[in-house]
Protein backbone atom coordinates (compact mmCIF):
# COMPACT_ATOMS: atom_id res chain seq x y z
CA UNK A 1 0.00 0.00 0.00
CA UNK A 2 1.60 3.22 -1.18
CA UNK A 3 0.64 5.39 1.81
CA UNK A 4 1.77 2.82 4.39
CA UNK A 5 5.33 3.03 3.08
CA UNK A 6 5.30 6.80 3.66
CA UNK A 7 4.55 6.50 7.40
CA UNK A 8 7.71 5.47 9.30
CA UNK A 9 5.95 3.78 12.22
CA UNK A 10 3.74 1.54 10.03
CA UNK A 11 5.06 -1.89 9.06
CA UNK A 12 3.15 -3.73 6.33
CA UNK A 13 3.08 -7.40 7.29
CA UNK A 14 0.84 -8.83 4.57
CA UNK A 15 -1.90 -8.00 2.09
CA UNK A 16 -4.73 -10.19 0.77
CA UNK A 17 -7.43 -10.18 -1.90
CA UNK A 18 -9.15 -13.22 -0.39
CA UNK A 19 -11.04 -12.88 2.89
CA UNK A 20 -10.50 -16.49 4.01
CA UNK A 21 -6.74 -16.17 3.55
CA UNK A 22 -6.83 -13.00 5.63
CA UNK A 23 -8.71 -14.74 8.45
CA UNK A 24 -6.16 -17.58 8.49
CA UNK A 25 -3.34 -15.05 8.77
CA UNK A 26 -5.06 -13.12 11.54
CA UNK A 27 -5.48 -16.31 13.58
CA UNK A 28 -1.72 -16.83 13.56
CA UNK A 29 -0.45 -13.27 13.79
CA UNK A 30 -0.99 -10.46 16.28
CA UNK A 31 -1.45 -7.12 14.53
CA UNK A 32 -2.36 -3.68 15.83
CA UNK A 33 -4.08 -2.20 12.80
CA UNK A 34 -5.90 -3.60 9.77
CA UNK A 35 -6.80 -1.68 6.60
CA UNK A 36 -9.96 -3.29 5.27
CA UNK A 37 -11.65 -2.99 1.87
CA UNK A 38 -15.34 -3.83 1.54
CA UNK A 39 -15.11 -5.63 -1.82
CA UNK A 40 -13.06 -8.82 -1.53
CA UNK A 41 -13.02 -12.31 -3.01
CA UNK A 42 -15.39 -14.83 -1.37
CA UNK A 43 -16.05 -12.69 1.75
CA UNK A 44 -16.91 -9.02 1.96
CA UNK A 45 -14.92 -6.88 4.35
CA UNK A 46 -18.00 -6.57 6.57
CA UNK A 47 -18.42 -10.36 6.71
CA UNK A 48 -14.76 -10.75 7.56
CA UNK A 49 -15.04 -8.21 10.36
CA UNK A 50 -18.16 -9.87 11.76
CA UNK A 51 -16.37 -13.23 11.85
CA UNK A 52 -13.45 -12.04 13.99
CA UNK A 53 -13.65 -12.59 17.74
CA UNK A 54 -10.54 -10.61 18.62
CA UNK A 55 -10.46 -7.63 16.31
CA UNK A 56 -7.45 -5.37 15.80
CA UNK A 57 -8.00 -1.67 15.24
CA UNK A 58 -9.66 -1.32 11.83
CA UNK A 59 -9.61 1.45 9.25
CA UNK A 60 -12.00 0.77 6.37
CA UNK A 61 -10.78 1.95 2.95
CA UNK A 62 -13.44 1.68 0.28
CA UNK A 63 -15.23 3.38 -2.60
CA UNK A 64 -18.64 2.49 -1.12
CA UNK A 65 -20.05 5.09 1.29
CA UNK A 66 -23.23 3.09 2.01
CA UNK A 67 -21.33 0.75 4.33
CA UNK A 68 -20.18 3.52 6.68
CA UNK A 69 -22.95 3.07 9.25
CA UNK A 70 -22.44 -0.70 9.38
CA UNK A 71 -18.73 -0.14 9.79
CA UNK A 72 -19.23 2.06 12.82
CA UNK A 73 -21.69 -0.43 14.29
CA UNK A 74 -18.76 -2.86 14.19
CA UNK A 75 -16.60 -0.29 15.98
CA UNK A 76 -14.13 0.54 13.21
CA UNK A 77 -11.71 3.33 14.06
CA UNK A 78 -12.18 5.28 10.82
CA UNK A 79 -13.78 5.04 7.38
CA UNK A 80 -11.76 6.33 4.43
CA UNK A 81 -13.77 6.87 1.26
CA UNK A 82 -11.71 6.45 -1.91
CA UNK A 83 -10.08 8.41 -3.32
CA UNK A 84 -8.58 9.89 -0.15
CA UNK A 85 -5.51 12.06 0.34
CA UNK A 86 -2.32 11.24 2.22
CA UNK A 87 -3.33 13.89 4.76
CA UNK A 88 -6.64 12.14 5.44
CA UNK A 89 -4.83 8.80 5.68
CA UNK A 90 -2.32 10.14 8.21
CA UNK A 91 -5.15 11.69 10.25
CA UNK A 92 -6.84 8.27 10.51
CA UNK A 93 -3.61 6.50 11.41
CA UNK A 94 -2.73 9.11 14.03
CA UNK A 95 -6.14 8.66 15.65
CA UNK A 96 -5.53 4.92 15.97
CA UNK A 97 -2.01 5.52 17.26
CA UNK A 98 -3.41 7.76 20.02
CA UNK A 99 -5.98 5.09 20.92
CA UNK A 100 -3.30 2.41 21.12
CA UNK A 101 -1.03 4.59 23.25
CA UNK A 102 -3.88 5.63 25.54
CA UNK A 103 -4.87 2.03 26.14
CA UNK A 104 -1.26 1.09 26.77
CA UNK A 105 -1.09 3.80 29.43
CA UNK A 106 -3.92 2.24 31.44
CA UNK A 107 -1.81 -0.16 33.48
CA UNK A 108 -3.76 0.49 36.68
CA UNK A 109 -7.26 1.64 37.55
CA UNK A 110 -6.46 4.29 40.16
CA UNK A 111 -4.25 7.26 40.99
CA UNK A 112 -3.22 9.11 44.15
CA UNK A 113 -4.27 12.62 45.09
CA UNK A 114 -3.19 14.84 47.99
CA UNK A 115 -6.09 16.07 50.13
CA UNK A 116 -5.21 18.19 53.16
CA UNK A 117 -2.56 16.22 55.03
CA UNK A 118 -3.25 12.83 53.53
CA UNK A 119 -2.71 11.15 50.16
CA UNK A 120 -5.81 9.33 48.97
CA UNK A 121 -6.17 6.53 46.49
CA UNK A 122 -8.90 7.28 43.93
CA UNK A 123 -10.25 4.69 41.51
CA UNK A 124 -11.02 6.00 38.03
CA UNK A 125 -14.34 4.20 37.91
CA UNK A 126 -15.55 5.83 41.14
CA UNK A 127 -15.23 9.38 39.80
CA UNK A 128 -18.49 11.10 38.77
CA UNK A 129 -16.89 14.43 37.84
CA UNK A 130 -14.17 16.86 38.89
CA UNK A 131 -15.27 20.41 39.61
CA UNK A 132 -13.30 23.59 40.24
CA UNK A 133 -14.21 25.34 43.50
CA UNK A 134 -12.11 28.50 43.83
CA UNK A 135 -8.68 27.35 45.01
CA UNK A 136 -9.77 23.72 45.26
CA UNK A 137 -10.74 20.95 42.88
CA UNK A 138 -13.56 18.72 44.08
CA UNK A 139 -13.20 15.11 42.95
CA UNK A 140 -16.76 13.90 43.33
CA UNK A 141 -16.86 10.13 43.68
CA UNK A 142 -19.75 7.73 44.14
CA UNK A 143 -19.71 8.18 47.90
CA UNK A 144 -17.77 11.32 48.87
CA UNK A 145 -16.04 14.57 47.94
CA UNK A 146 -12.27 14.76 47.84
CA UNK A 147 -10.94 18.33 47.94
CA UNK A 148 -7.45 18.95 46.60
CA UNK A 149 -5.26 21.93 45.75
CA UNK A 150 -3.88 20.11 42.72
CA UNK A 151 -4.57 22.01 39.52
CA UNK A 152 -6.68 20.80 36.61
CA UNK A 153 -3.47 20.44 34.59
CA UNK A 154 -1.99 18.21 37.29
CA UNK A 155 -5.13 16.09 37.41
CA UNK A 156 -5.35 15.78 33.62
CA UNK A 157 -1.87 14.26 33.61
CA UNK A 158 -3.11 11.58 36.02
CA UNK A 159 -6.28 10.70 34.12
CA UNK A 160 -6.33 8.45 31.02
CA UNK A 161 -7.36 10.50 27.98
CA UNK A 162 -9.42 7.60 26.70
CA UNK A 163 -11.62 7.74 29.83
CA UNK A 164 -11.82 11.42 30.84
CA UNK A 165 -12.42 14.70 29.02
CA UNK A 166 -12.18 18.37 29.99
CA UNK A 167 -15.47 20.01 28.98
CA UNK A 168 -15.23 23.36 30.78
CA UNK A 169 -12.60 25.41 32.58
CA UNK A 170 -14.18 24.12 35.80
CA UNK A 171 -15.10 20.53 34.87
CA UNK A 172 -13.59 17.21 33.86
CA UNK A 173 -15.99 14.30 33.23
CA UNK A 174 -15.56 10.53 32.85
CA UNK A 175 -17.08 9.52 29.52
CA UNK A 176 -18.61 6.30 30.86
CA UNK A 177 -20.63 8.17 33.53
CA UNK A 178 -22.46 10.48 31.11
CA UNK A 179 -26.21 9.80 31.19
CA UNK A 180 -27.20 12.23 28.43
CA UNK A 181 -26.22 15.45 26.65
CA UNK A 182 -28.75 18.17 25.92
CA UNK A 183 -28.26 21.78 24.84
CA UNK A 184 -24.54 21.63 25.55
CA UNK A 185 -25.07 20.33 29.05
CA UNK A 186 -24.00 16.94 30.35
CA UNK A 187 -26.12 15.09 32.88
CA UNK A 188 -24.37 12.76 35.32
CA UNK A 189 -26.78 11.49 37.95
CA UNK A 190 -28.50 14.70 39.12
CA UNK A 191 -25.62 16.99 38.17
CA UNK A 192 -25.85 19.23 35.07
CA UNK A 193 -22.42 20.17 33.72
CA UNK A 194 -21.95 22.87 31.06
CA UNK A 195 -19.89 22.35 27.91
CA UNK A 196 -18.01 25.56 27.16
CA UNK A 197 -17.09 26.85 23.71
CA UNK A 198 -13.38 26.34 24.43
CA UNK A 199 -13.75 22.57 24.90
CA UNK A 200 -16.89 21.95 22.86
CA UNK A 201 -15.38 20.88 19.53
CA UNK A 202 -12.90 18.47 21.10
CA UNK A 203 -15.51 16.88 23.37
CA UNK A 204 -18.00 16.24 20.56
CA UNK A 205 -15.22 14.90 18.34
CA UNK A 206 -14.23 12.40 21.04
CA UNK A 207 -17.77 11.05 21.34
CA UNK A 208 -18.18 10.90 17.54
CA UNK A 209 -20.42 13.90 16.87
CA UNK A 210 -19.95 17.40 15.54
CA UNK A 211 -20.73 20.45 17.66
CA UNK A 212 -24.29 20.66 16.28
CA UNK A 213 -25.05 17.15 17.55
CA UNK A 214 -24.84 15.40 14.19
CA UNK A 215 -23.10 12.02 13.96
CA UNK A 216 -19.74 12.34 12.21
CA UNK A 217 -19.47 10.55 8.83
CA UNK A 218 -16.61 8.16 8.12
CA UNK A 219 -14.06 10.11 9.84
CA UNK A 220 -7.58 -2.40 0.00
CA UNK A 221 -7.36 -5.17 0.15
CA UNK A 222 -4.58 -4.61 2.60
CA UNK A 223 -3.87 -5.58 6.14
CA UNK A 224 -1.14 -4.43 8.44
Amino acid sequence: MEYVAKVPYLDLLQSFDNGFEAIAFLREQHIDLMFLDIKMDELTGIQLLESLKNKPYVIVTTAYSEYALKGYELNVSDYLLKPFTIERFIHAVEKVSCQINSNADITRDFFFVKSDYIIEKVFYNNILFIEGMRDYRNIQTDNKKILTLQTFNDLEKELPKSLFCRVHKSFIVPLNKIDLIERNRIKINDKLIPISETYKANFYKIIGFNSTGQKQPGHNTQYT
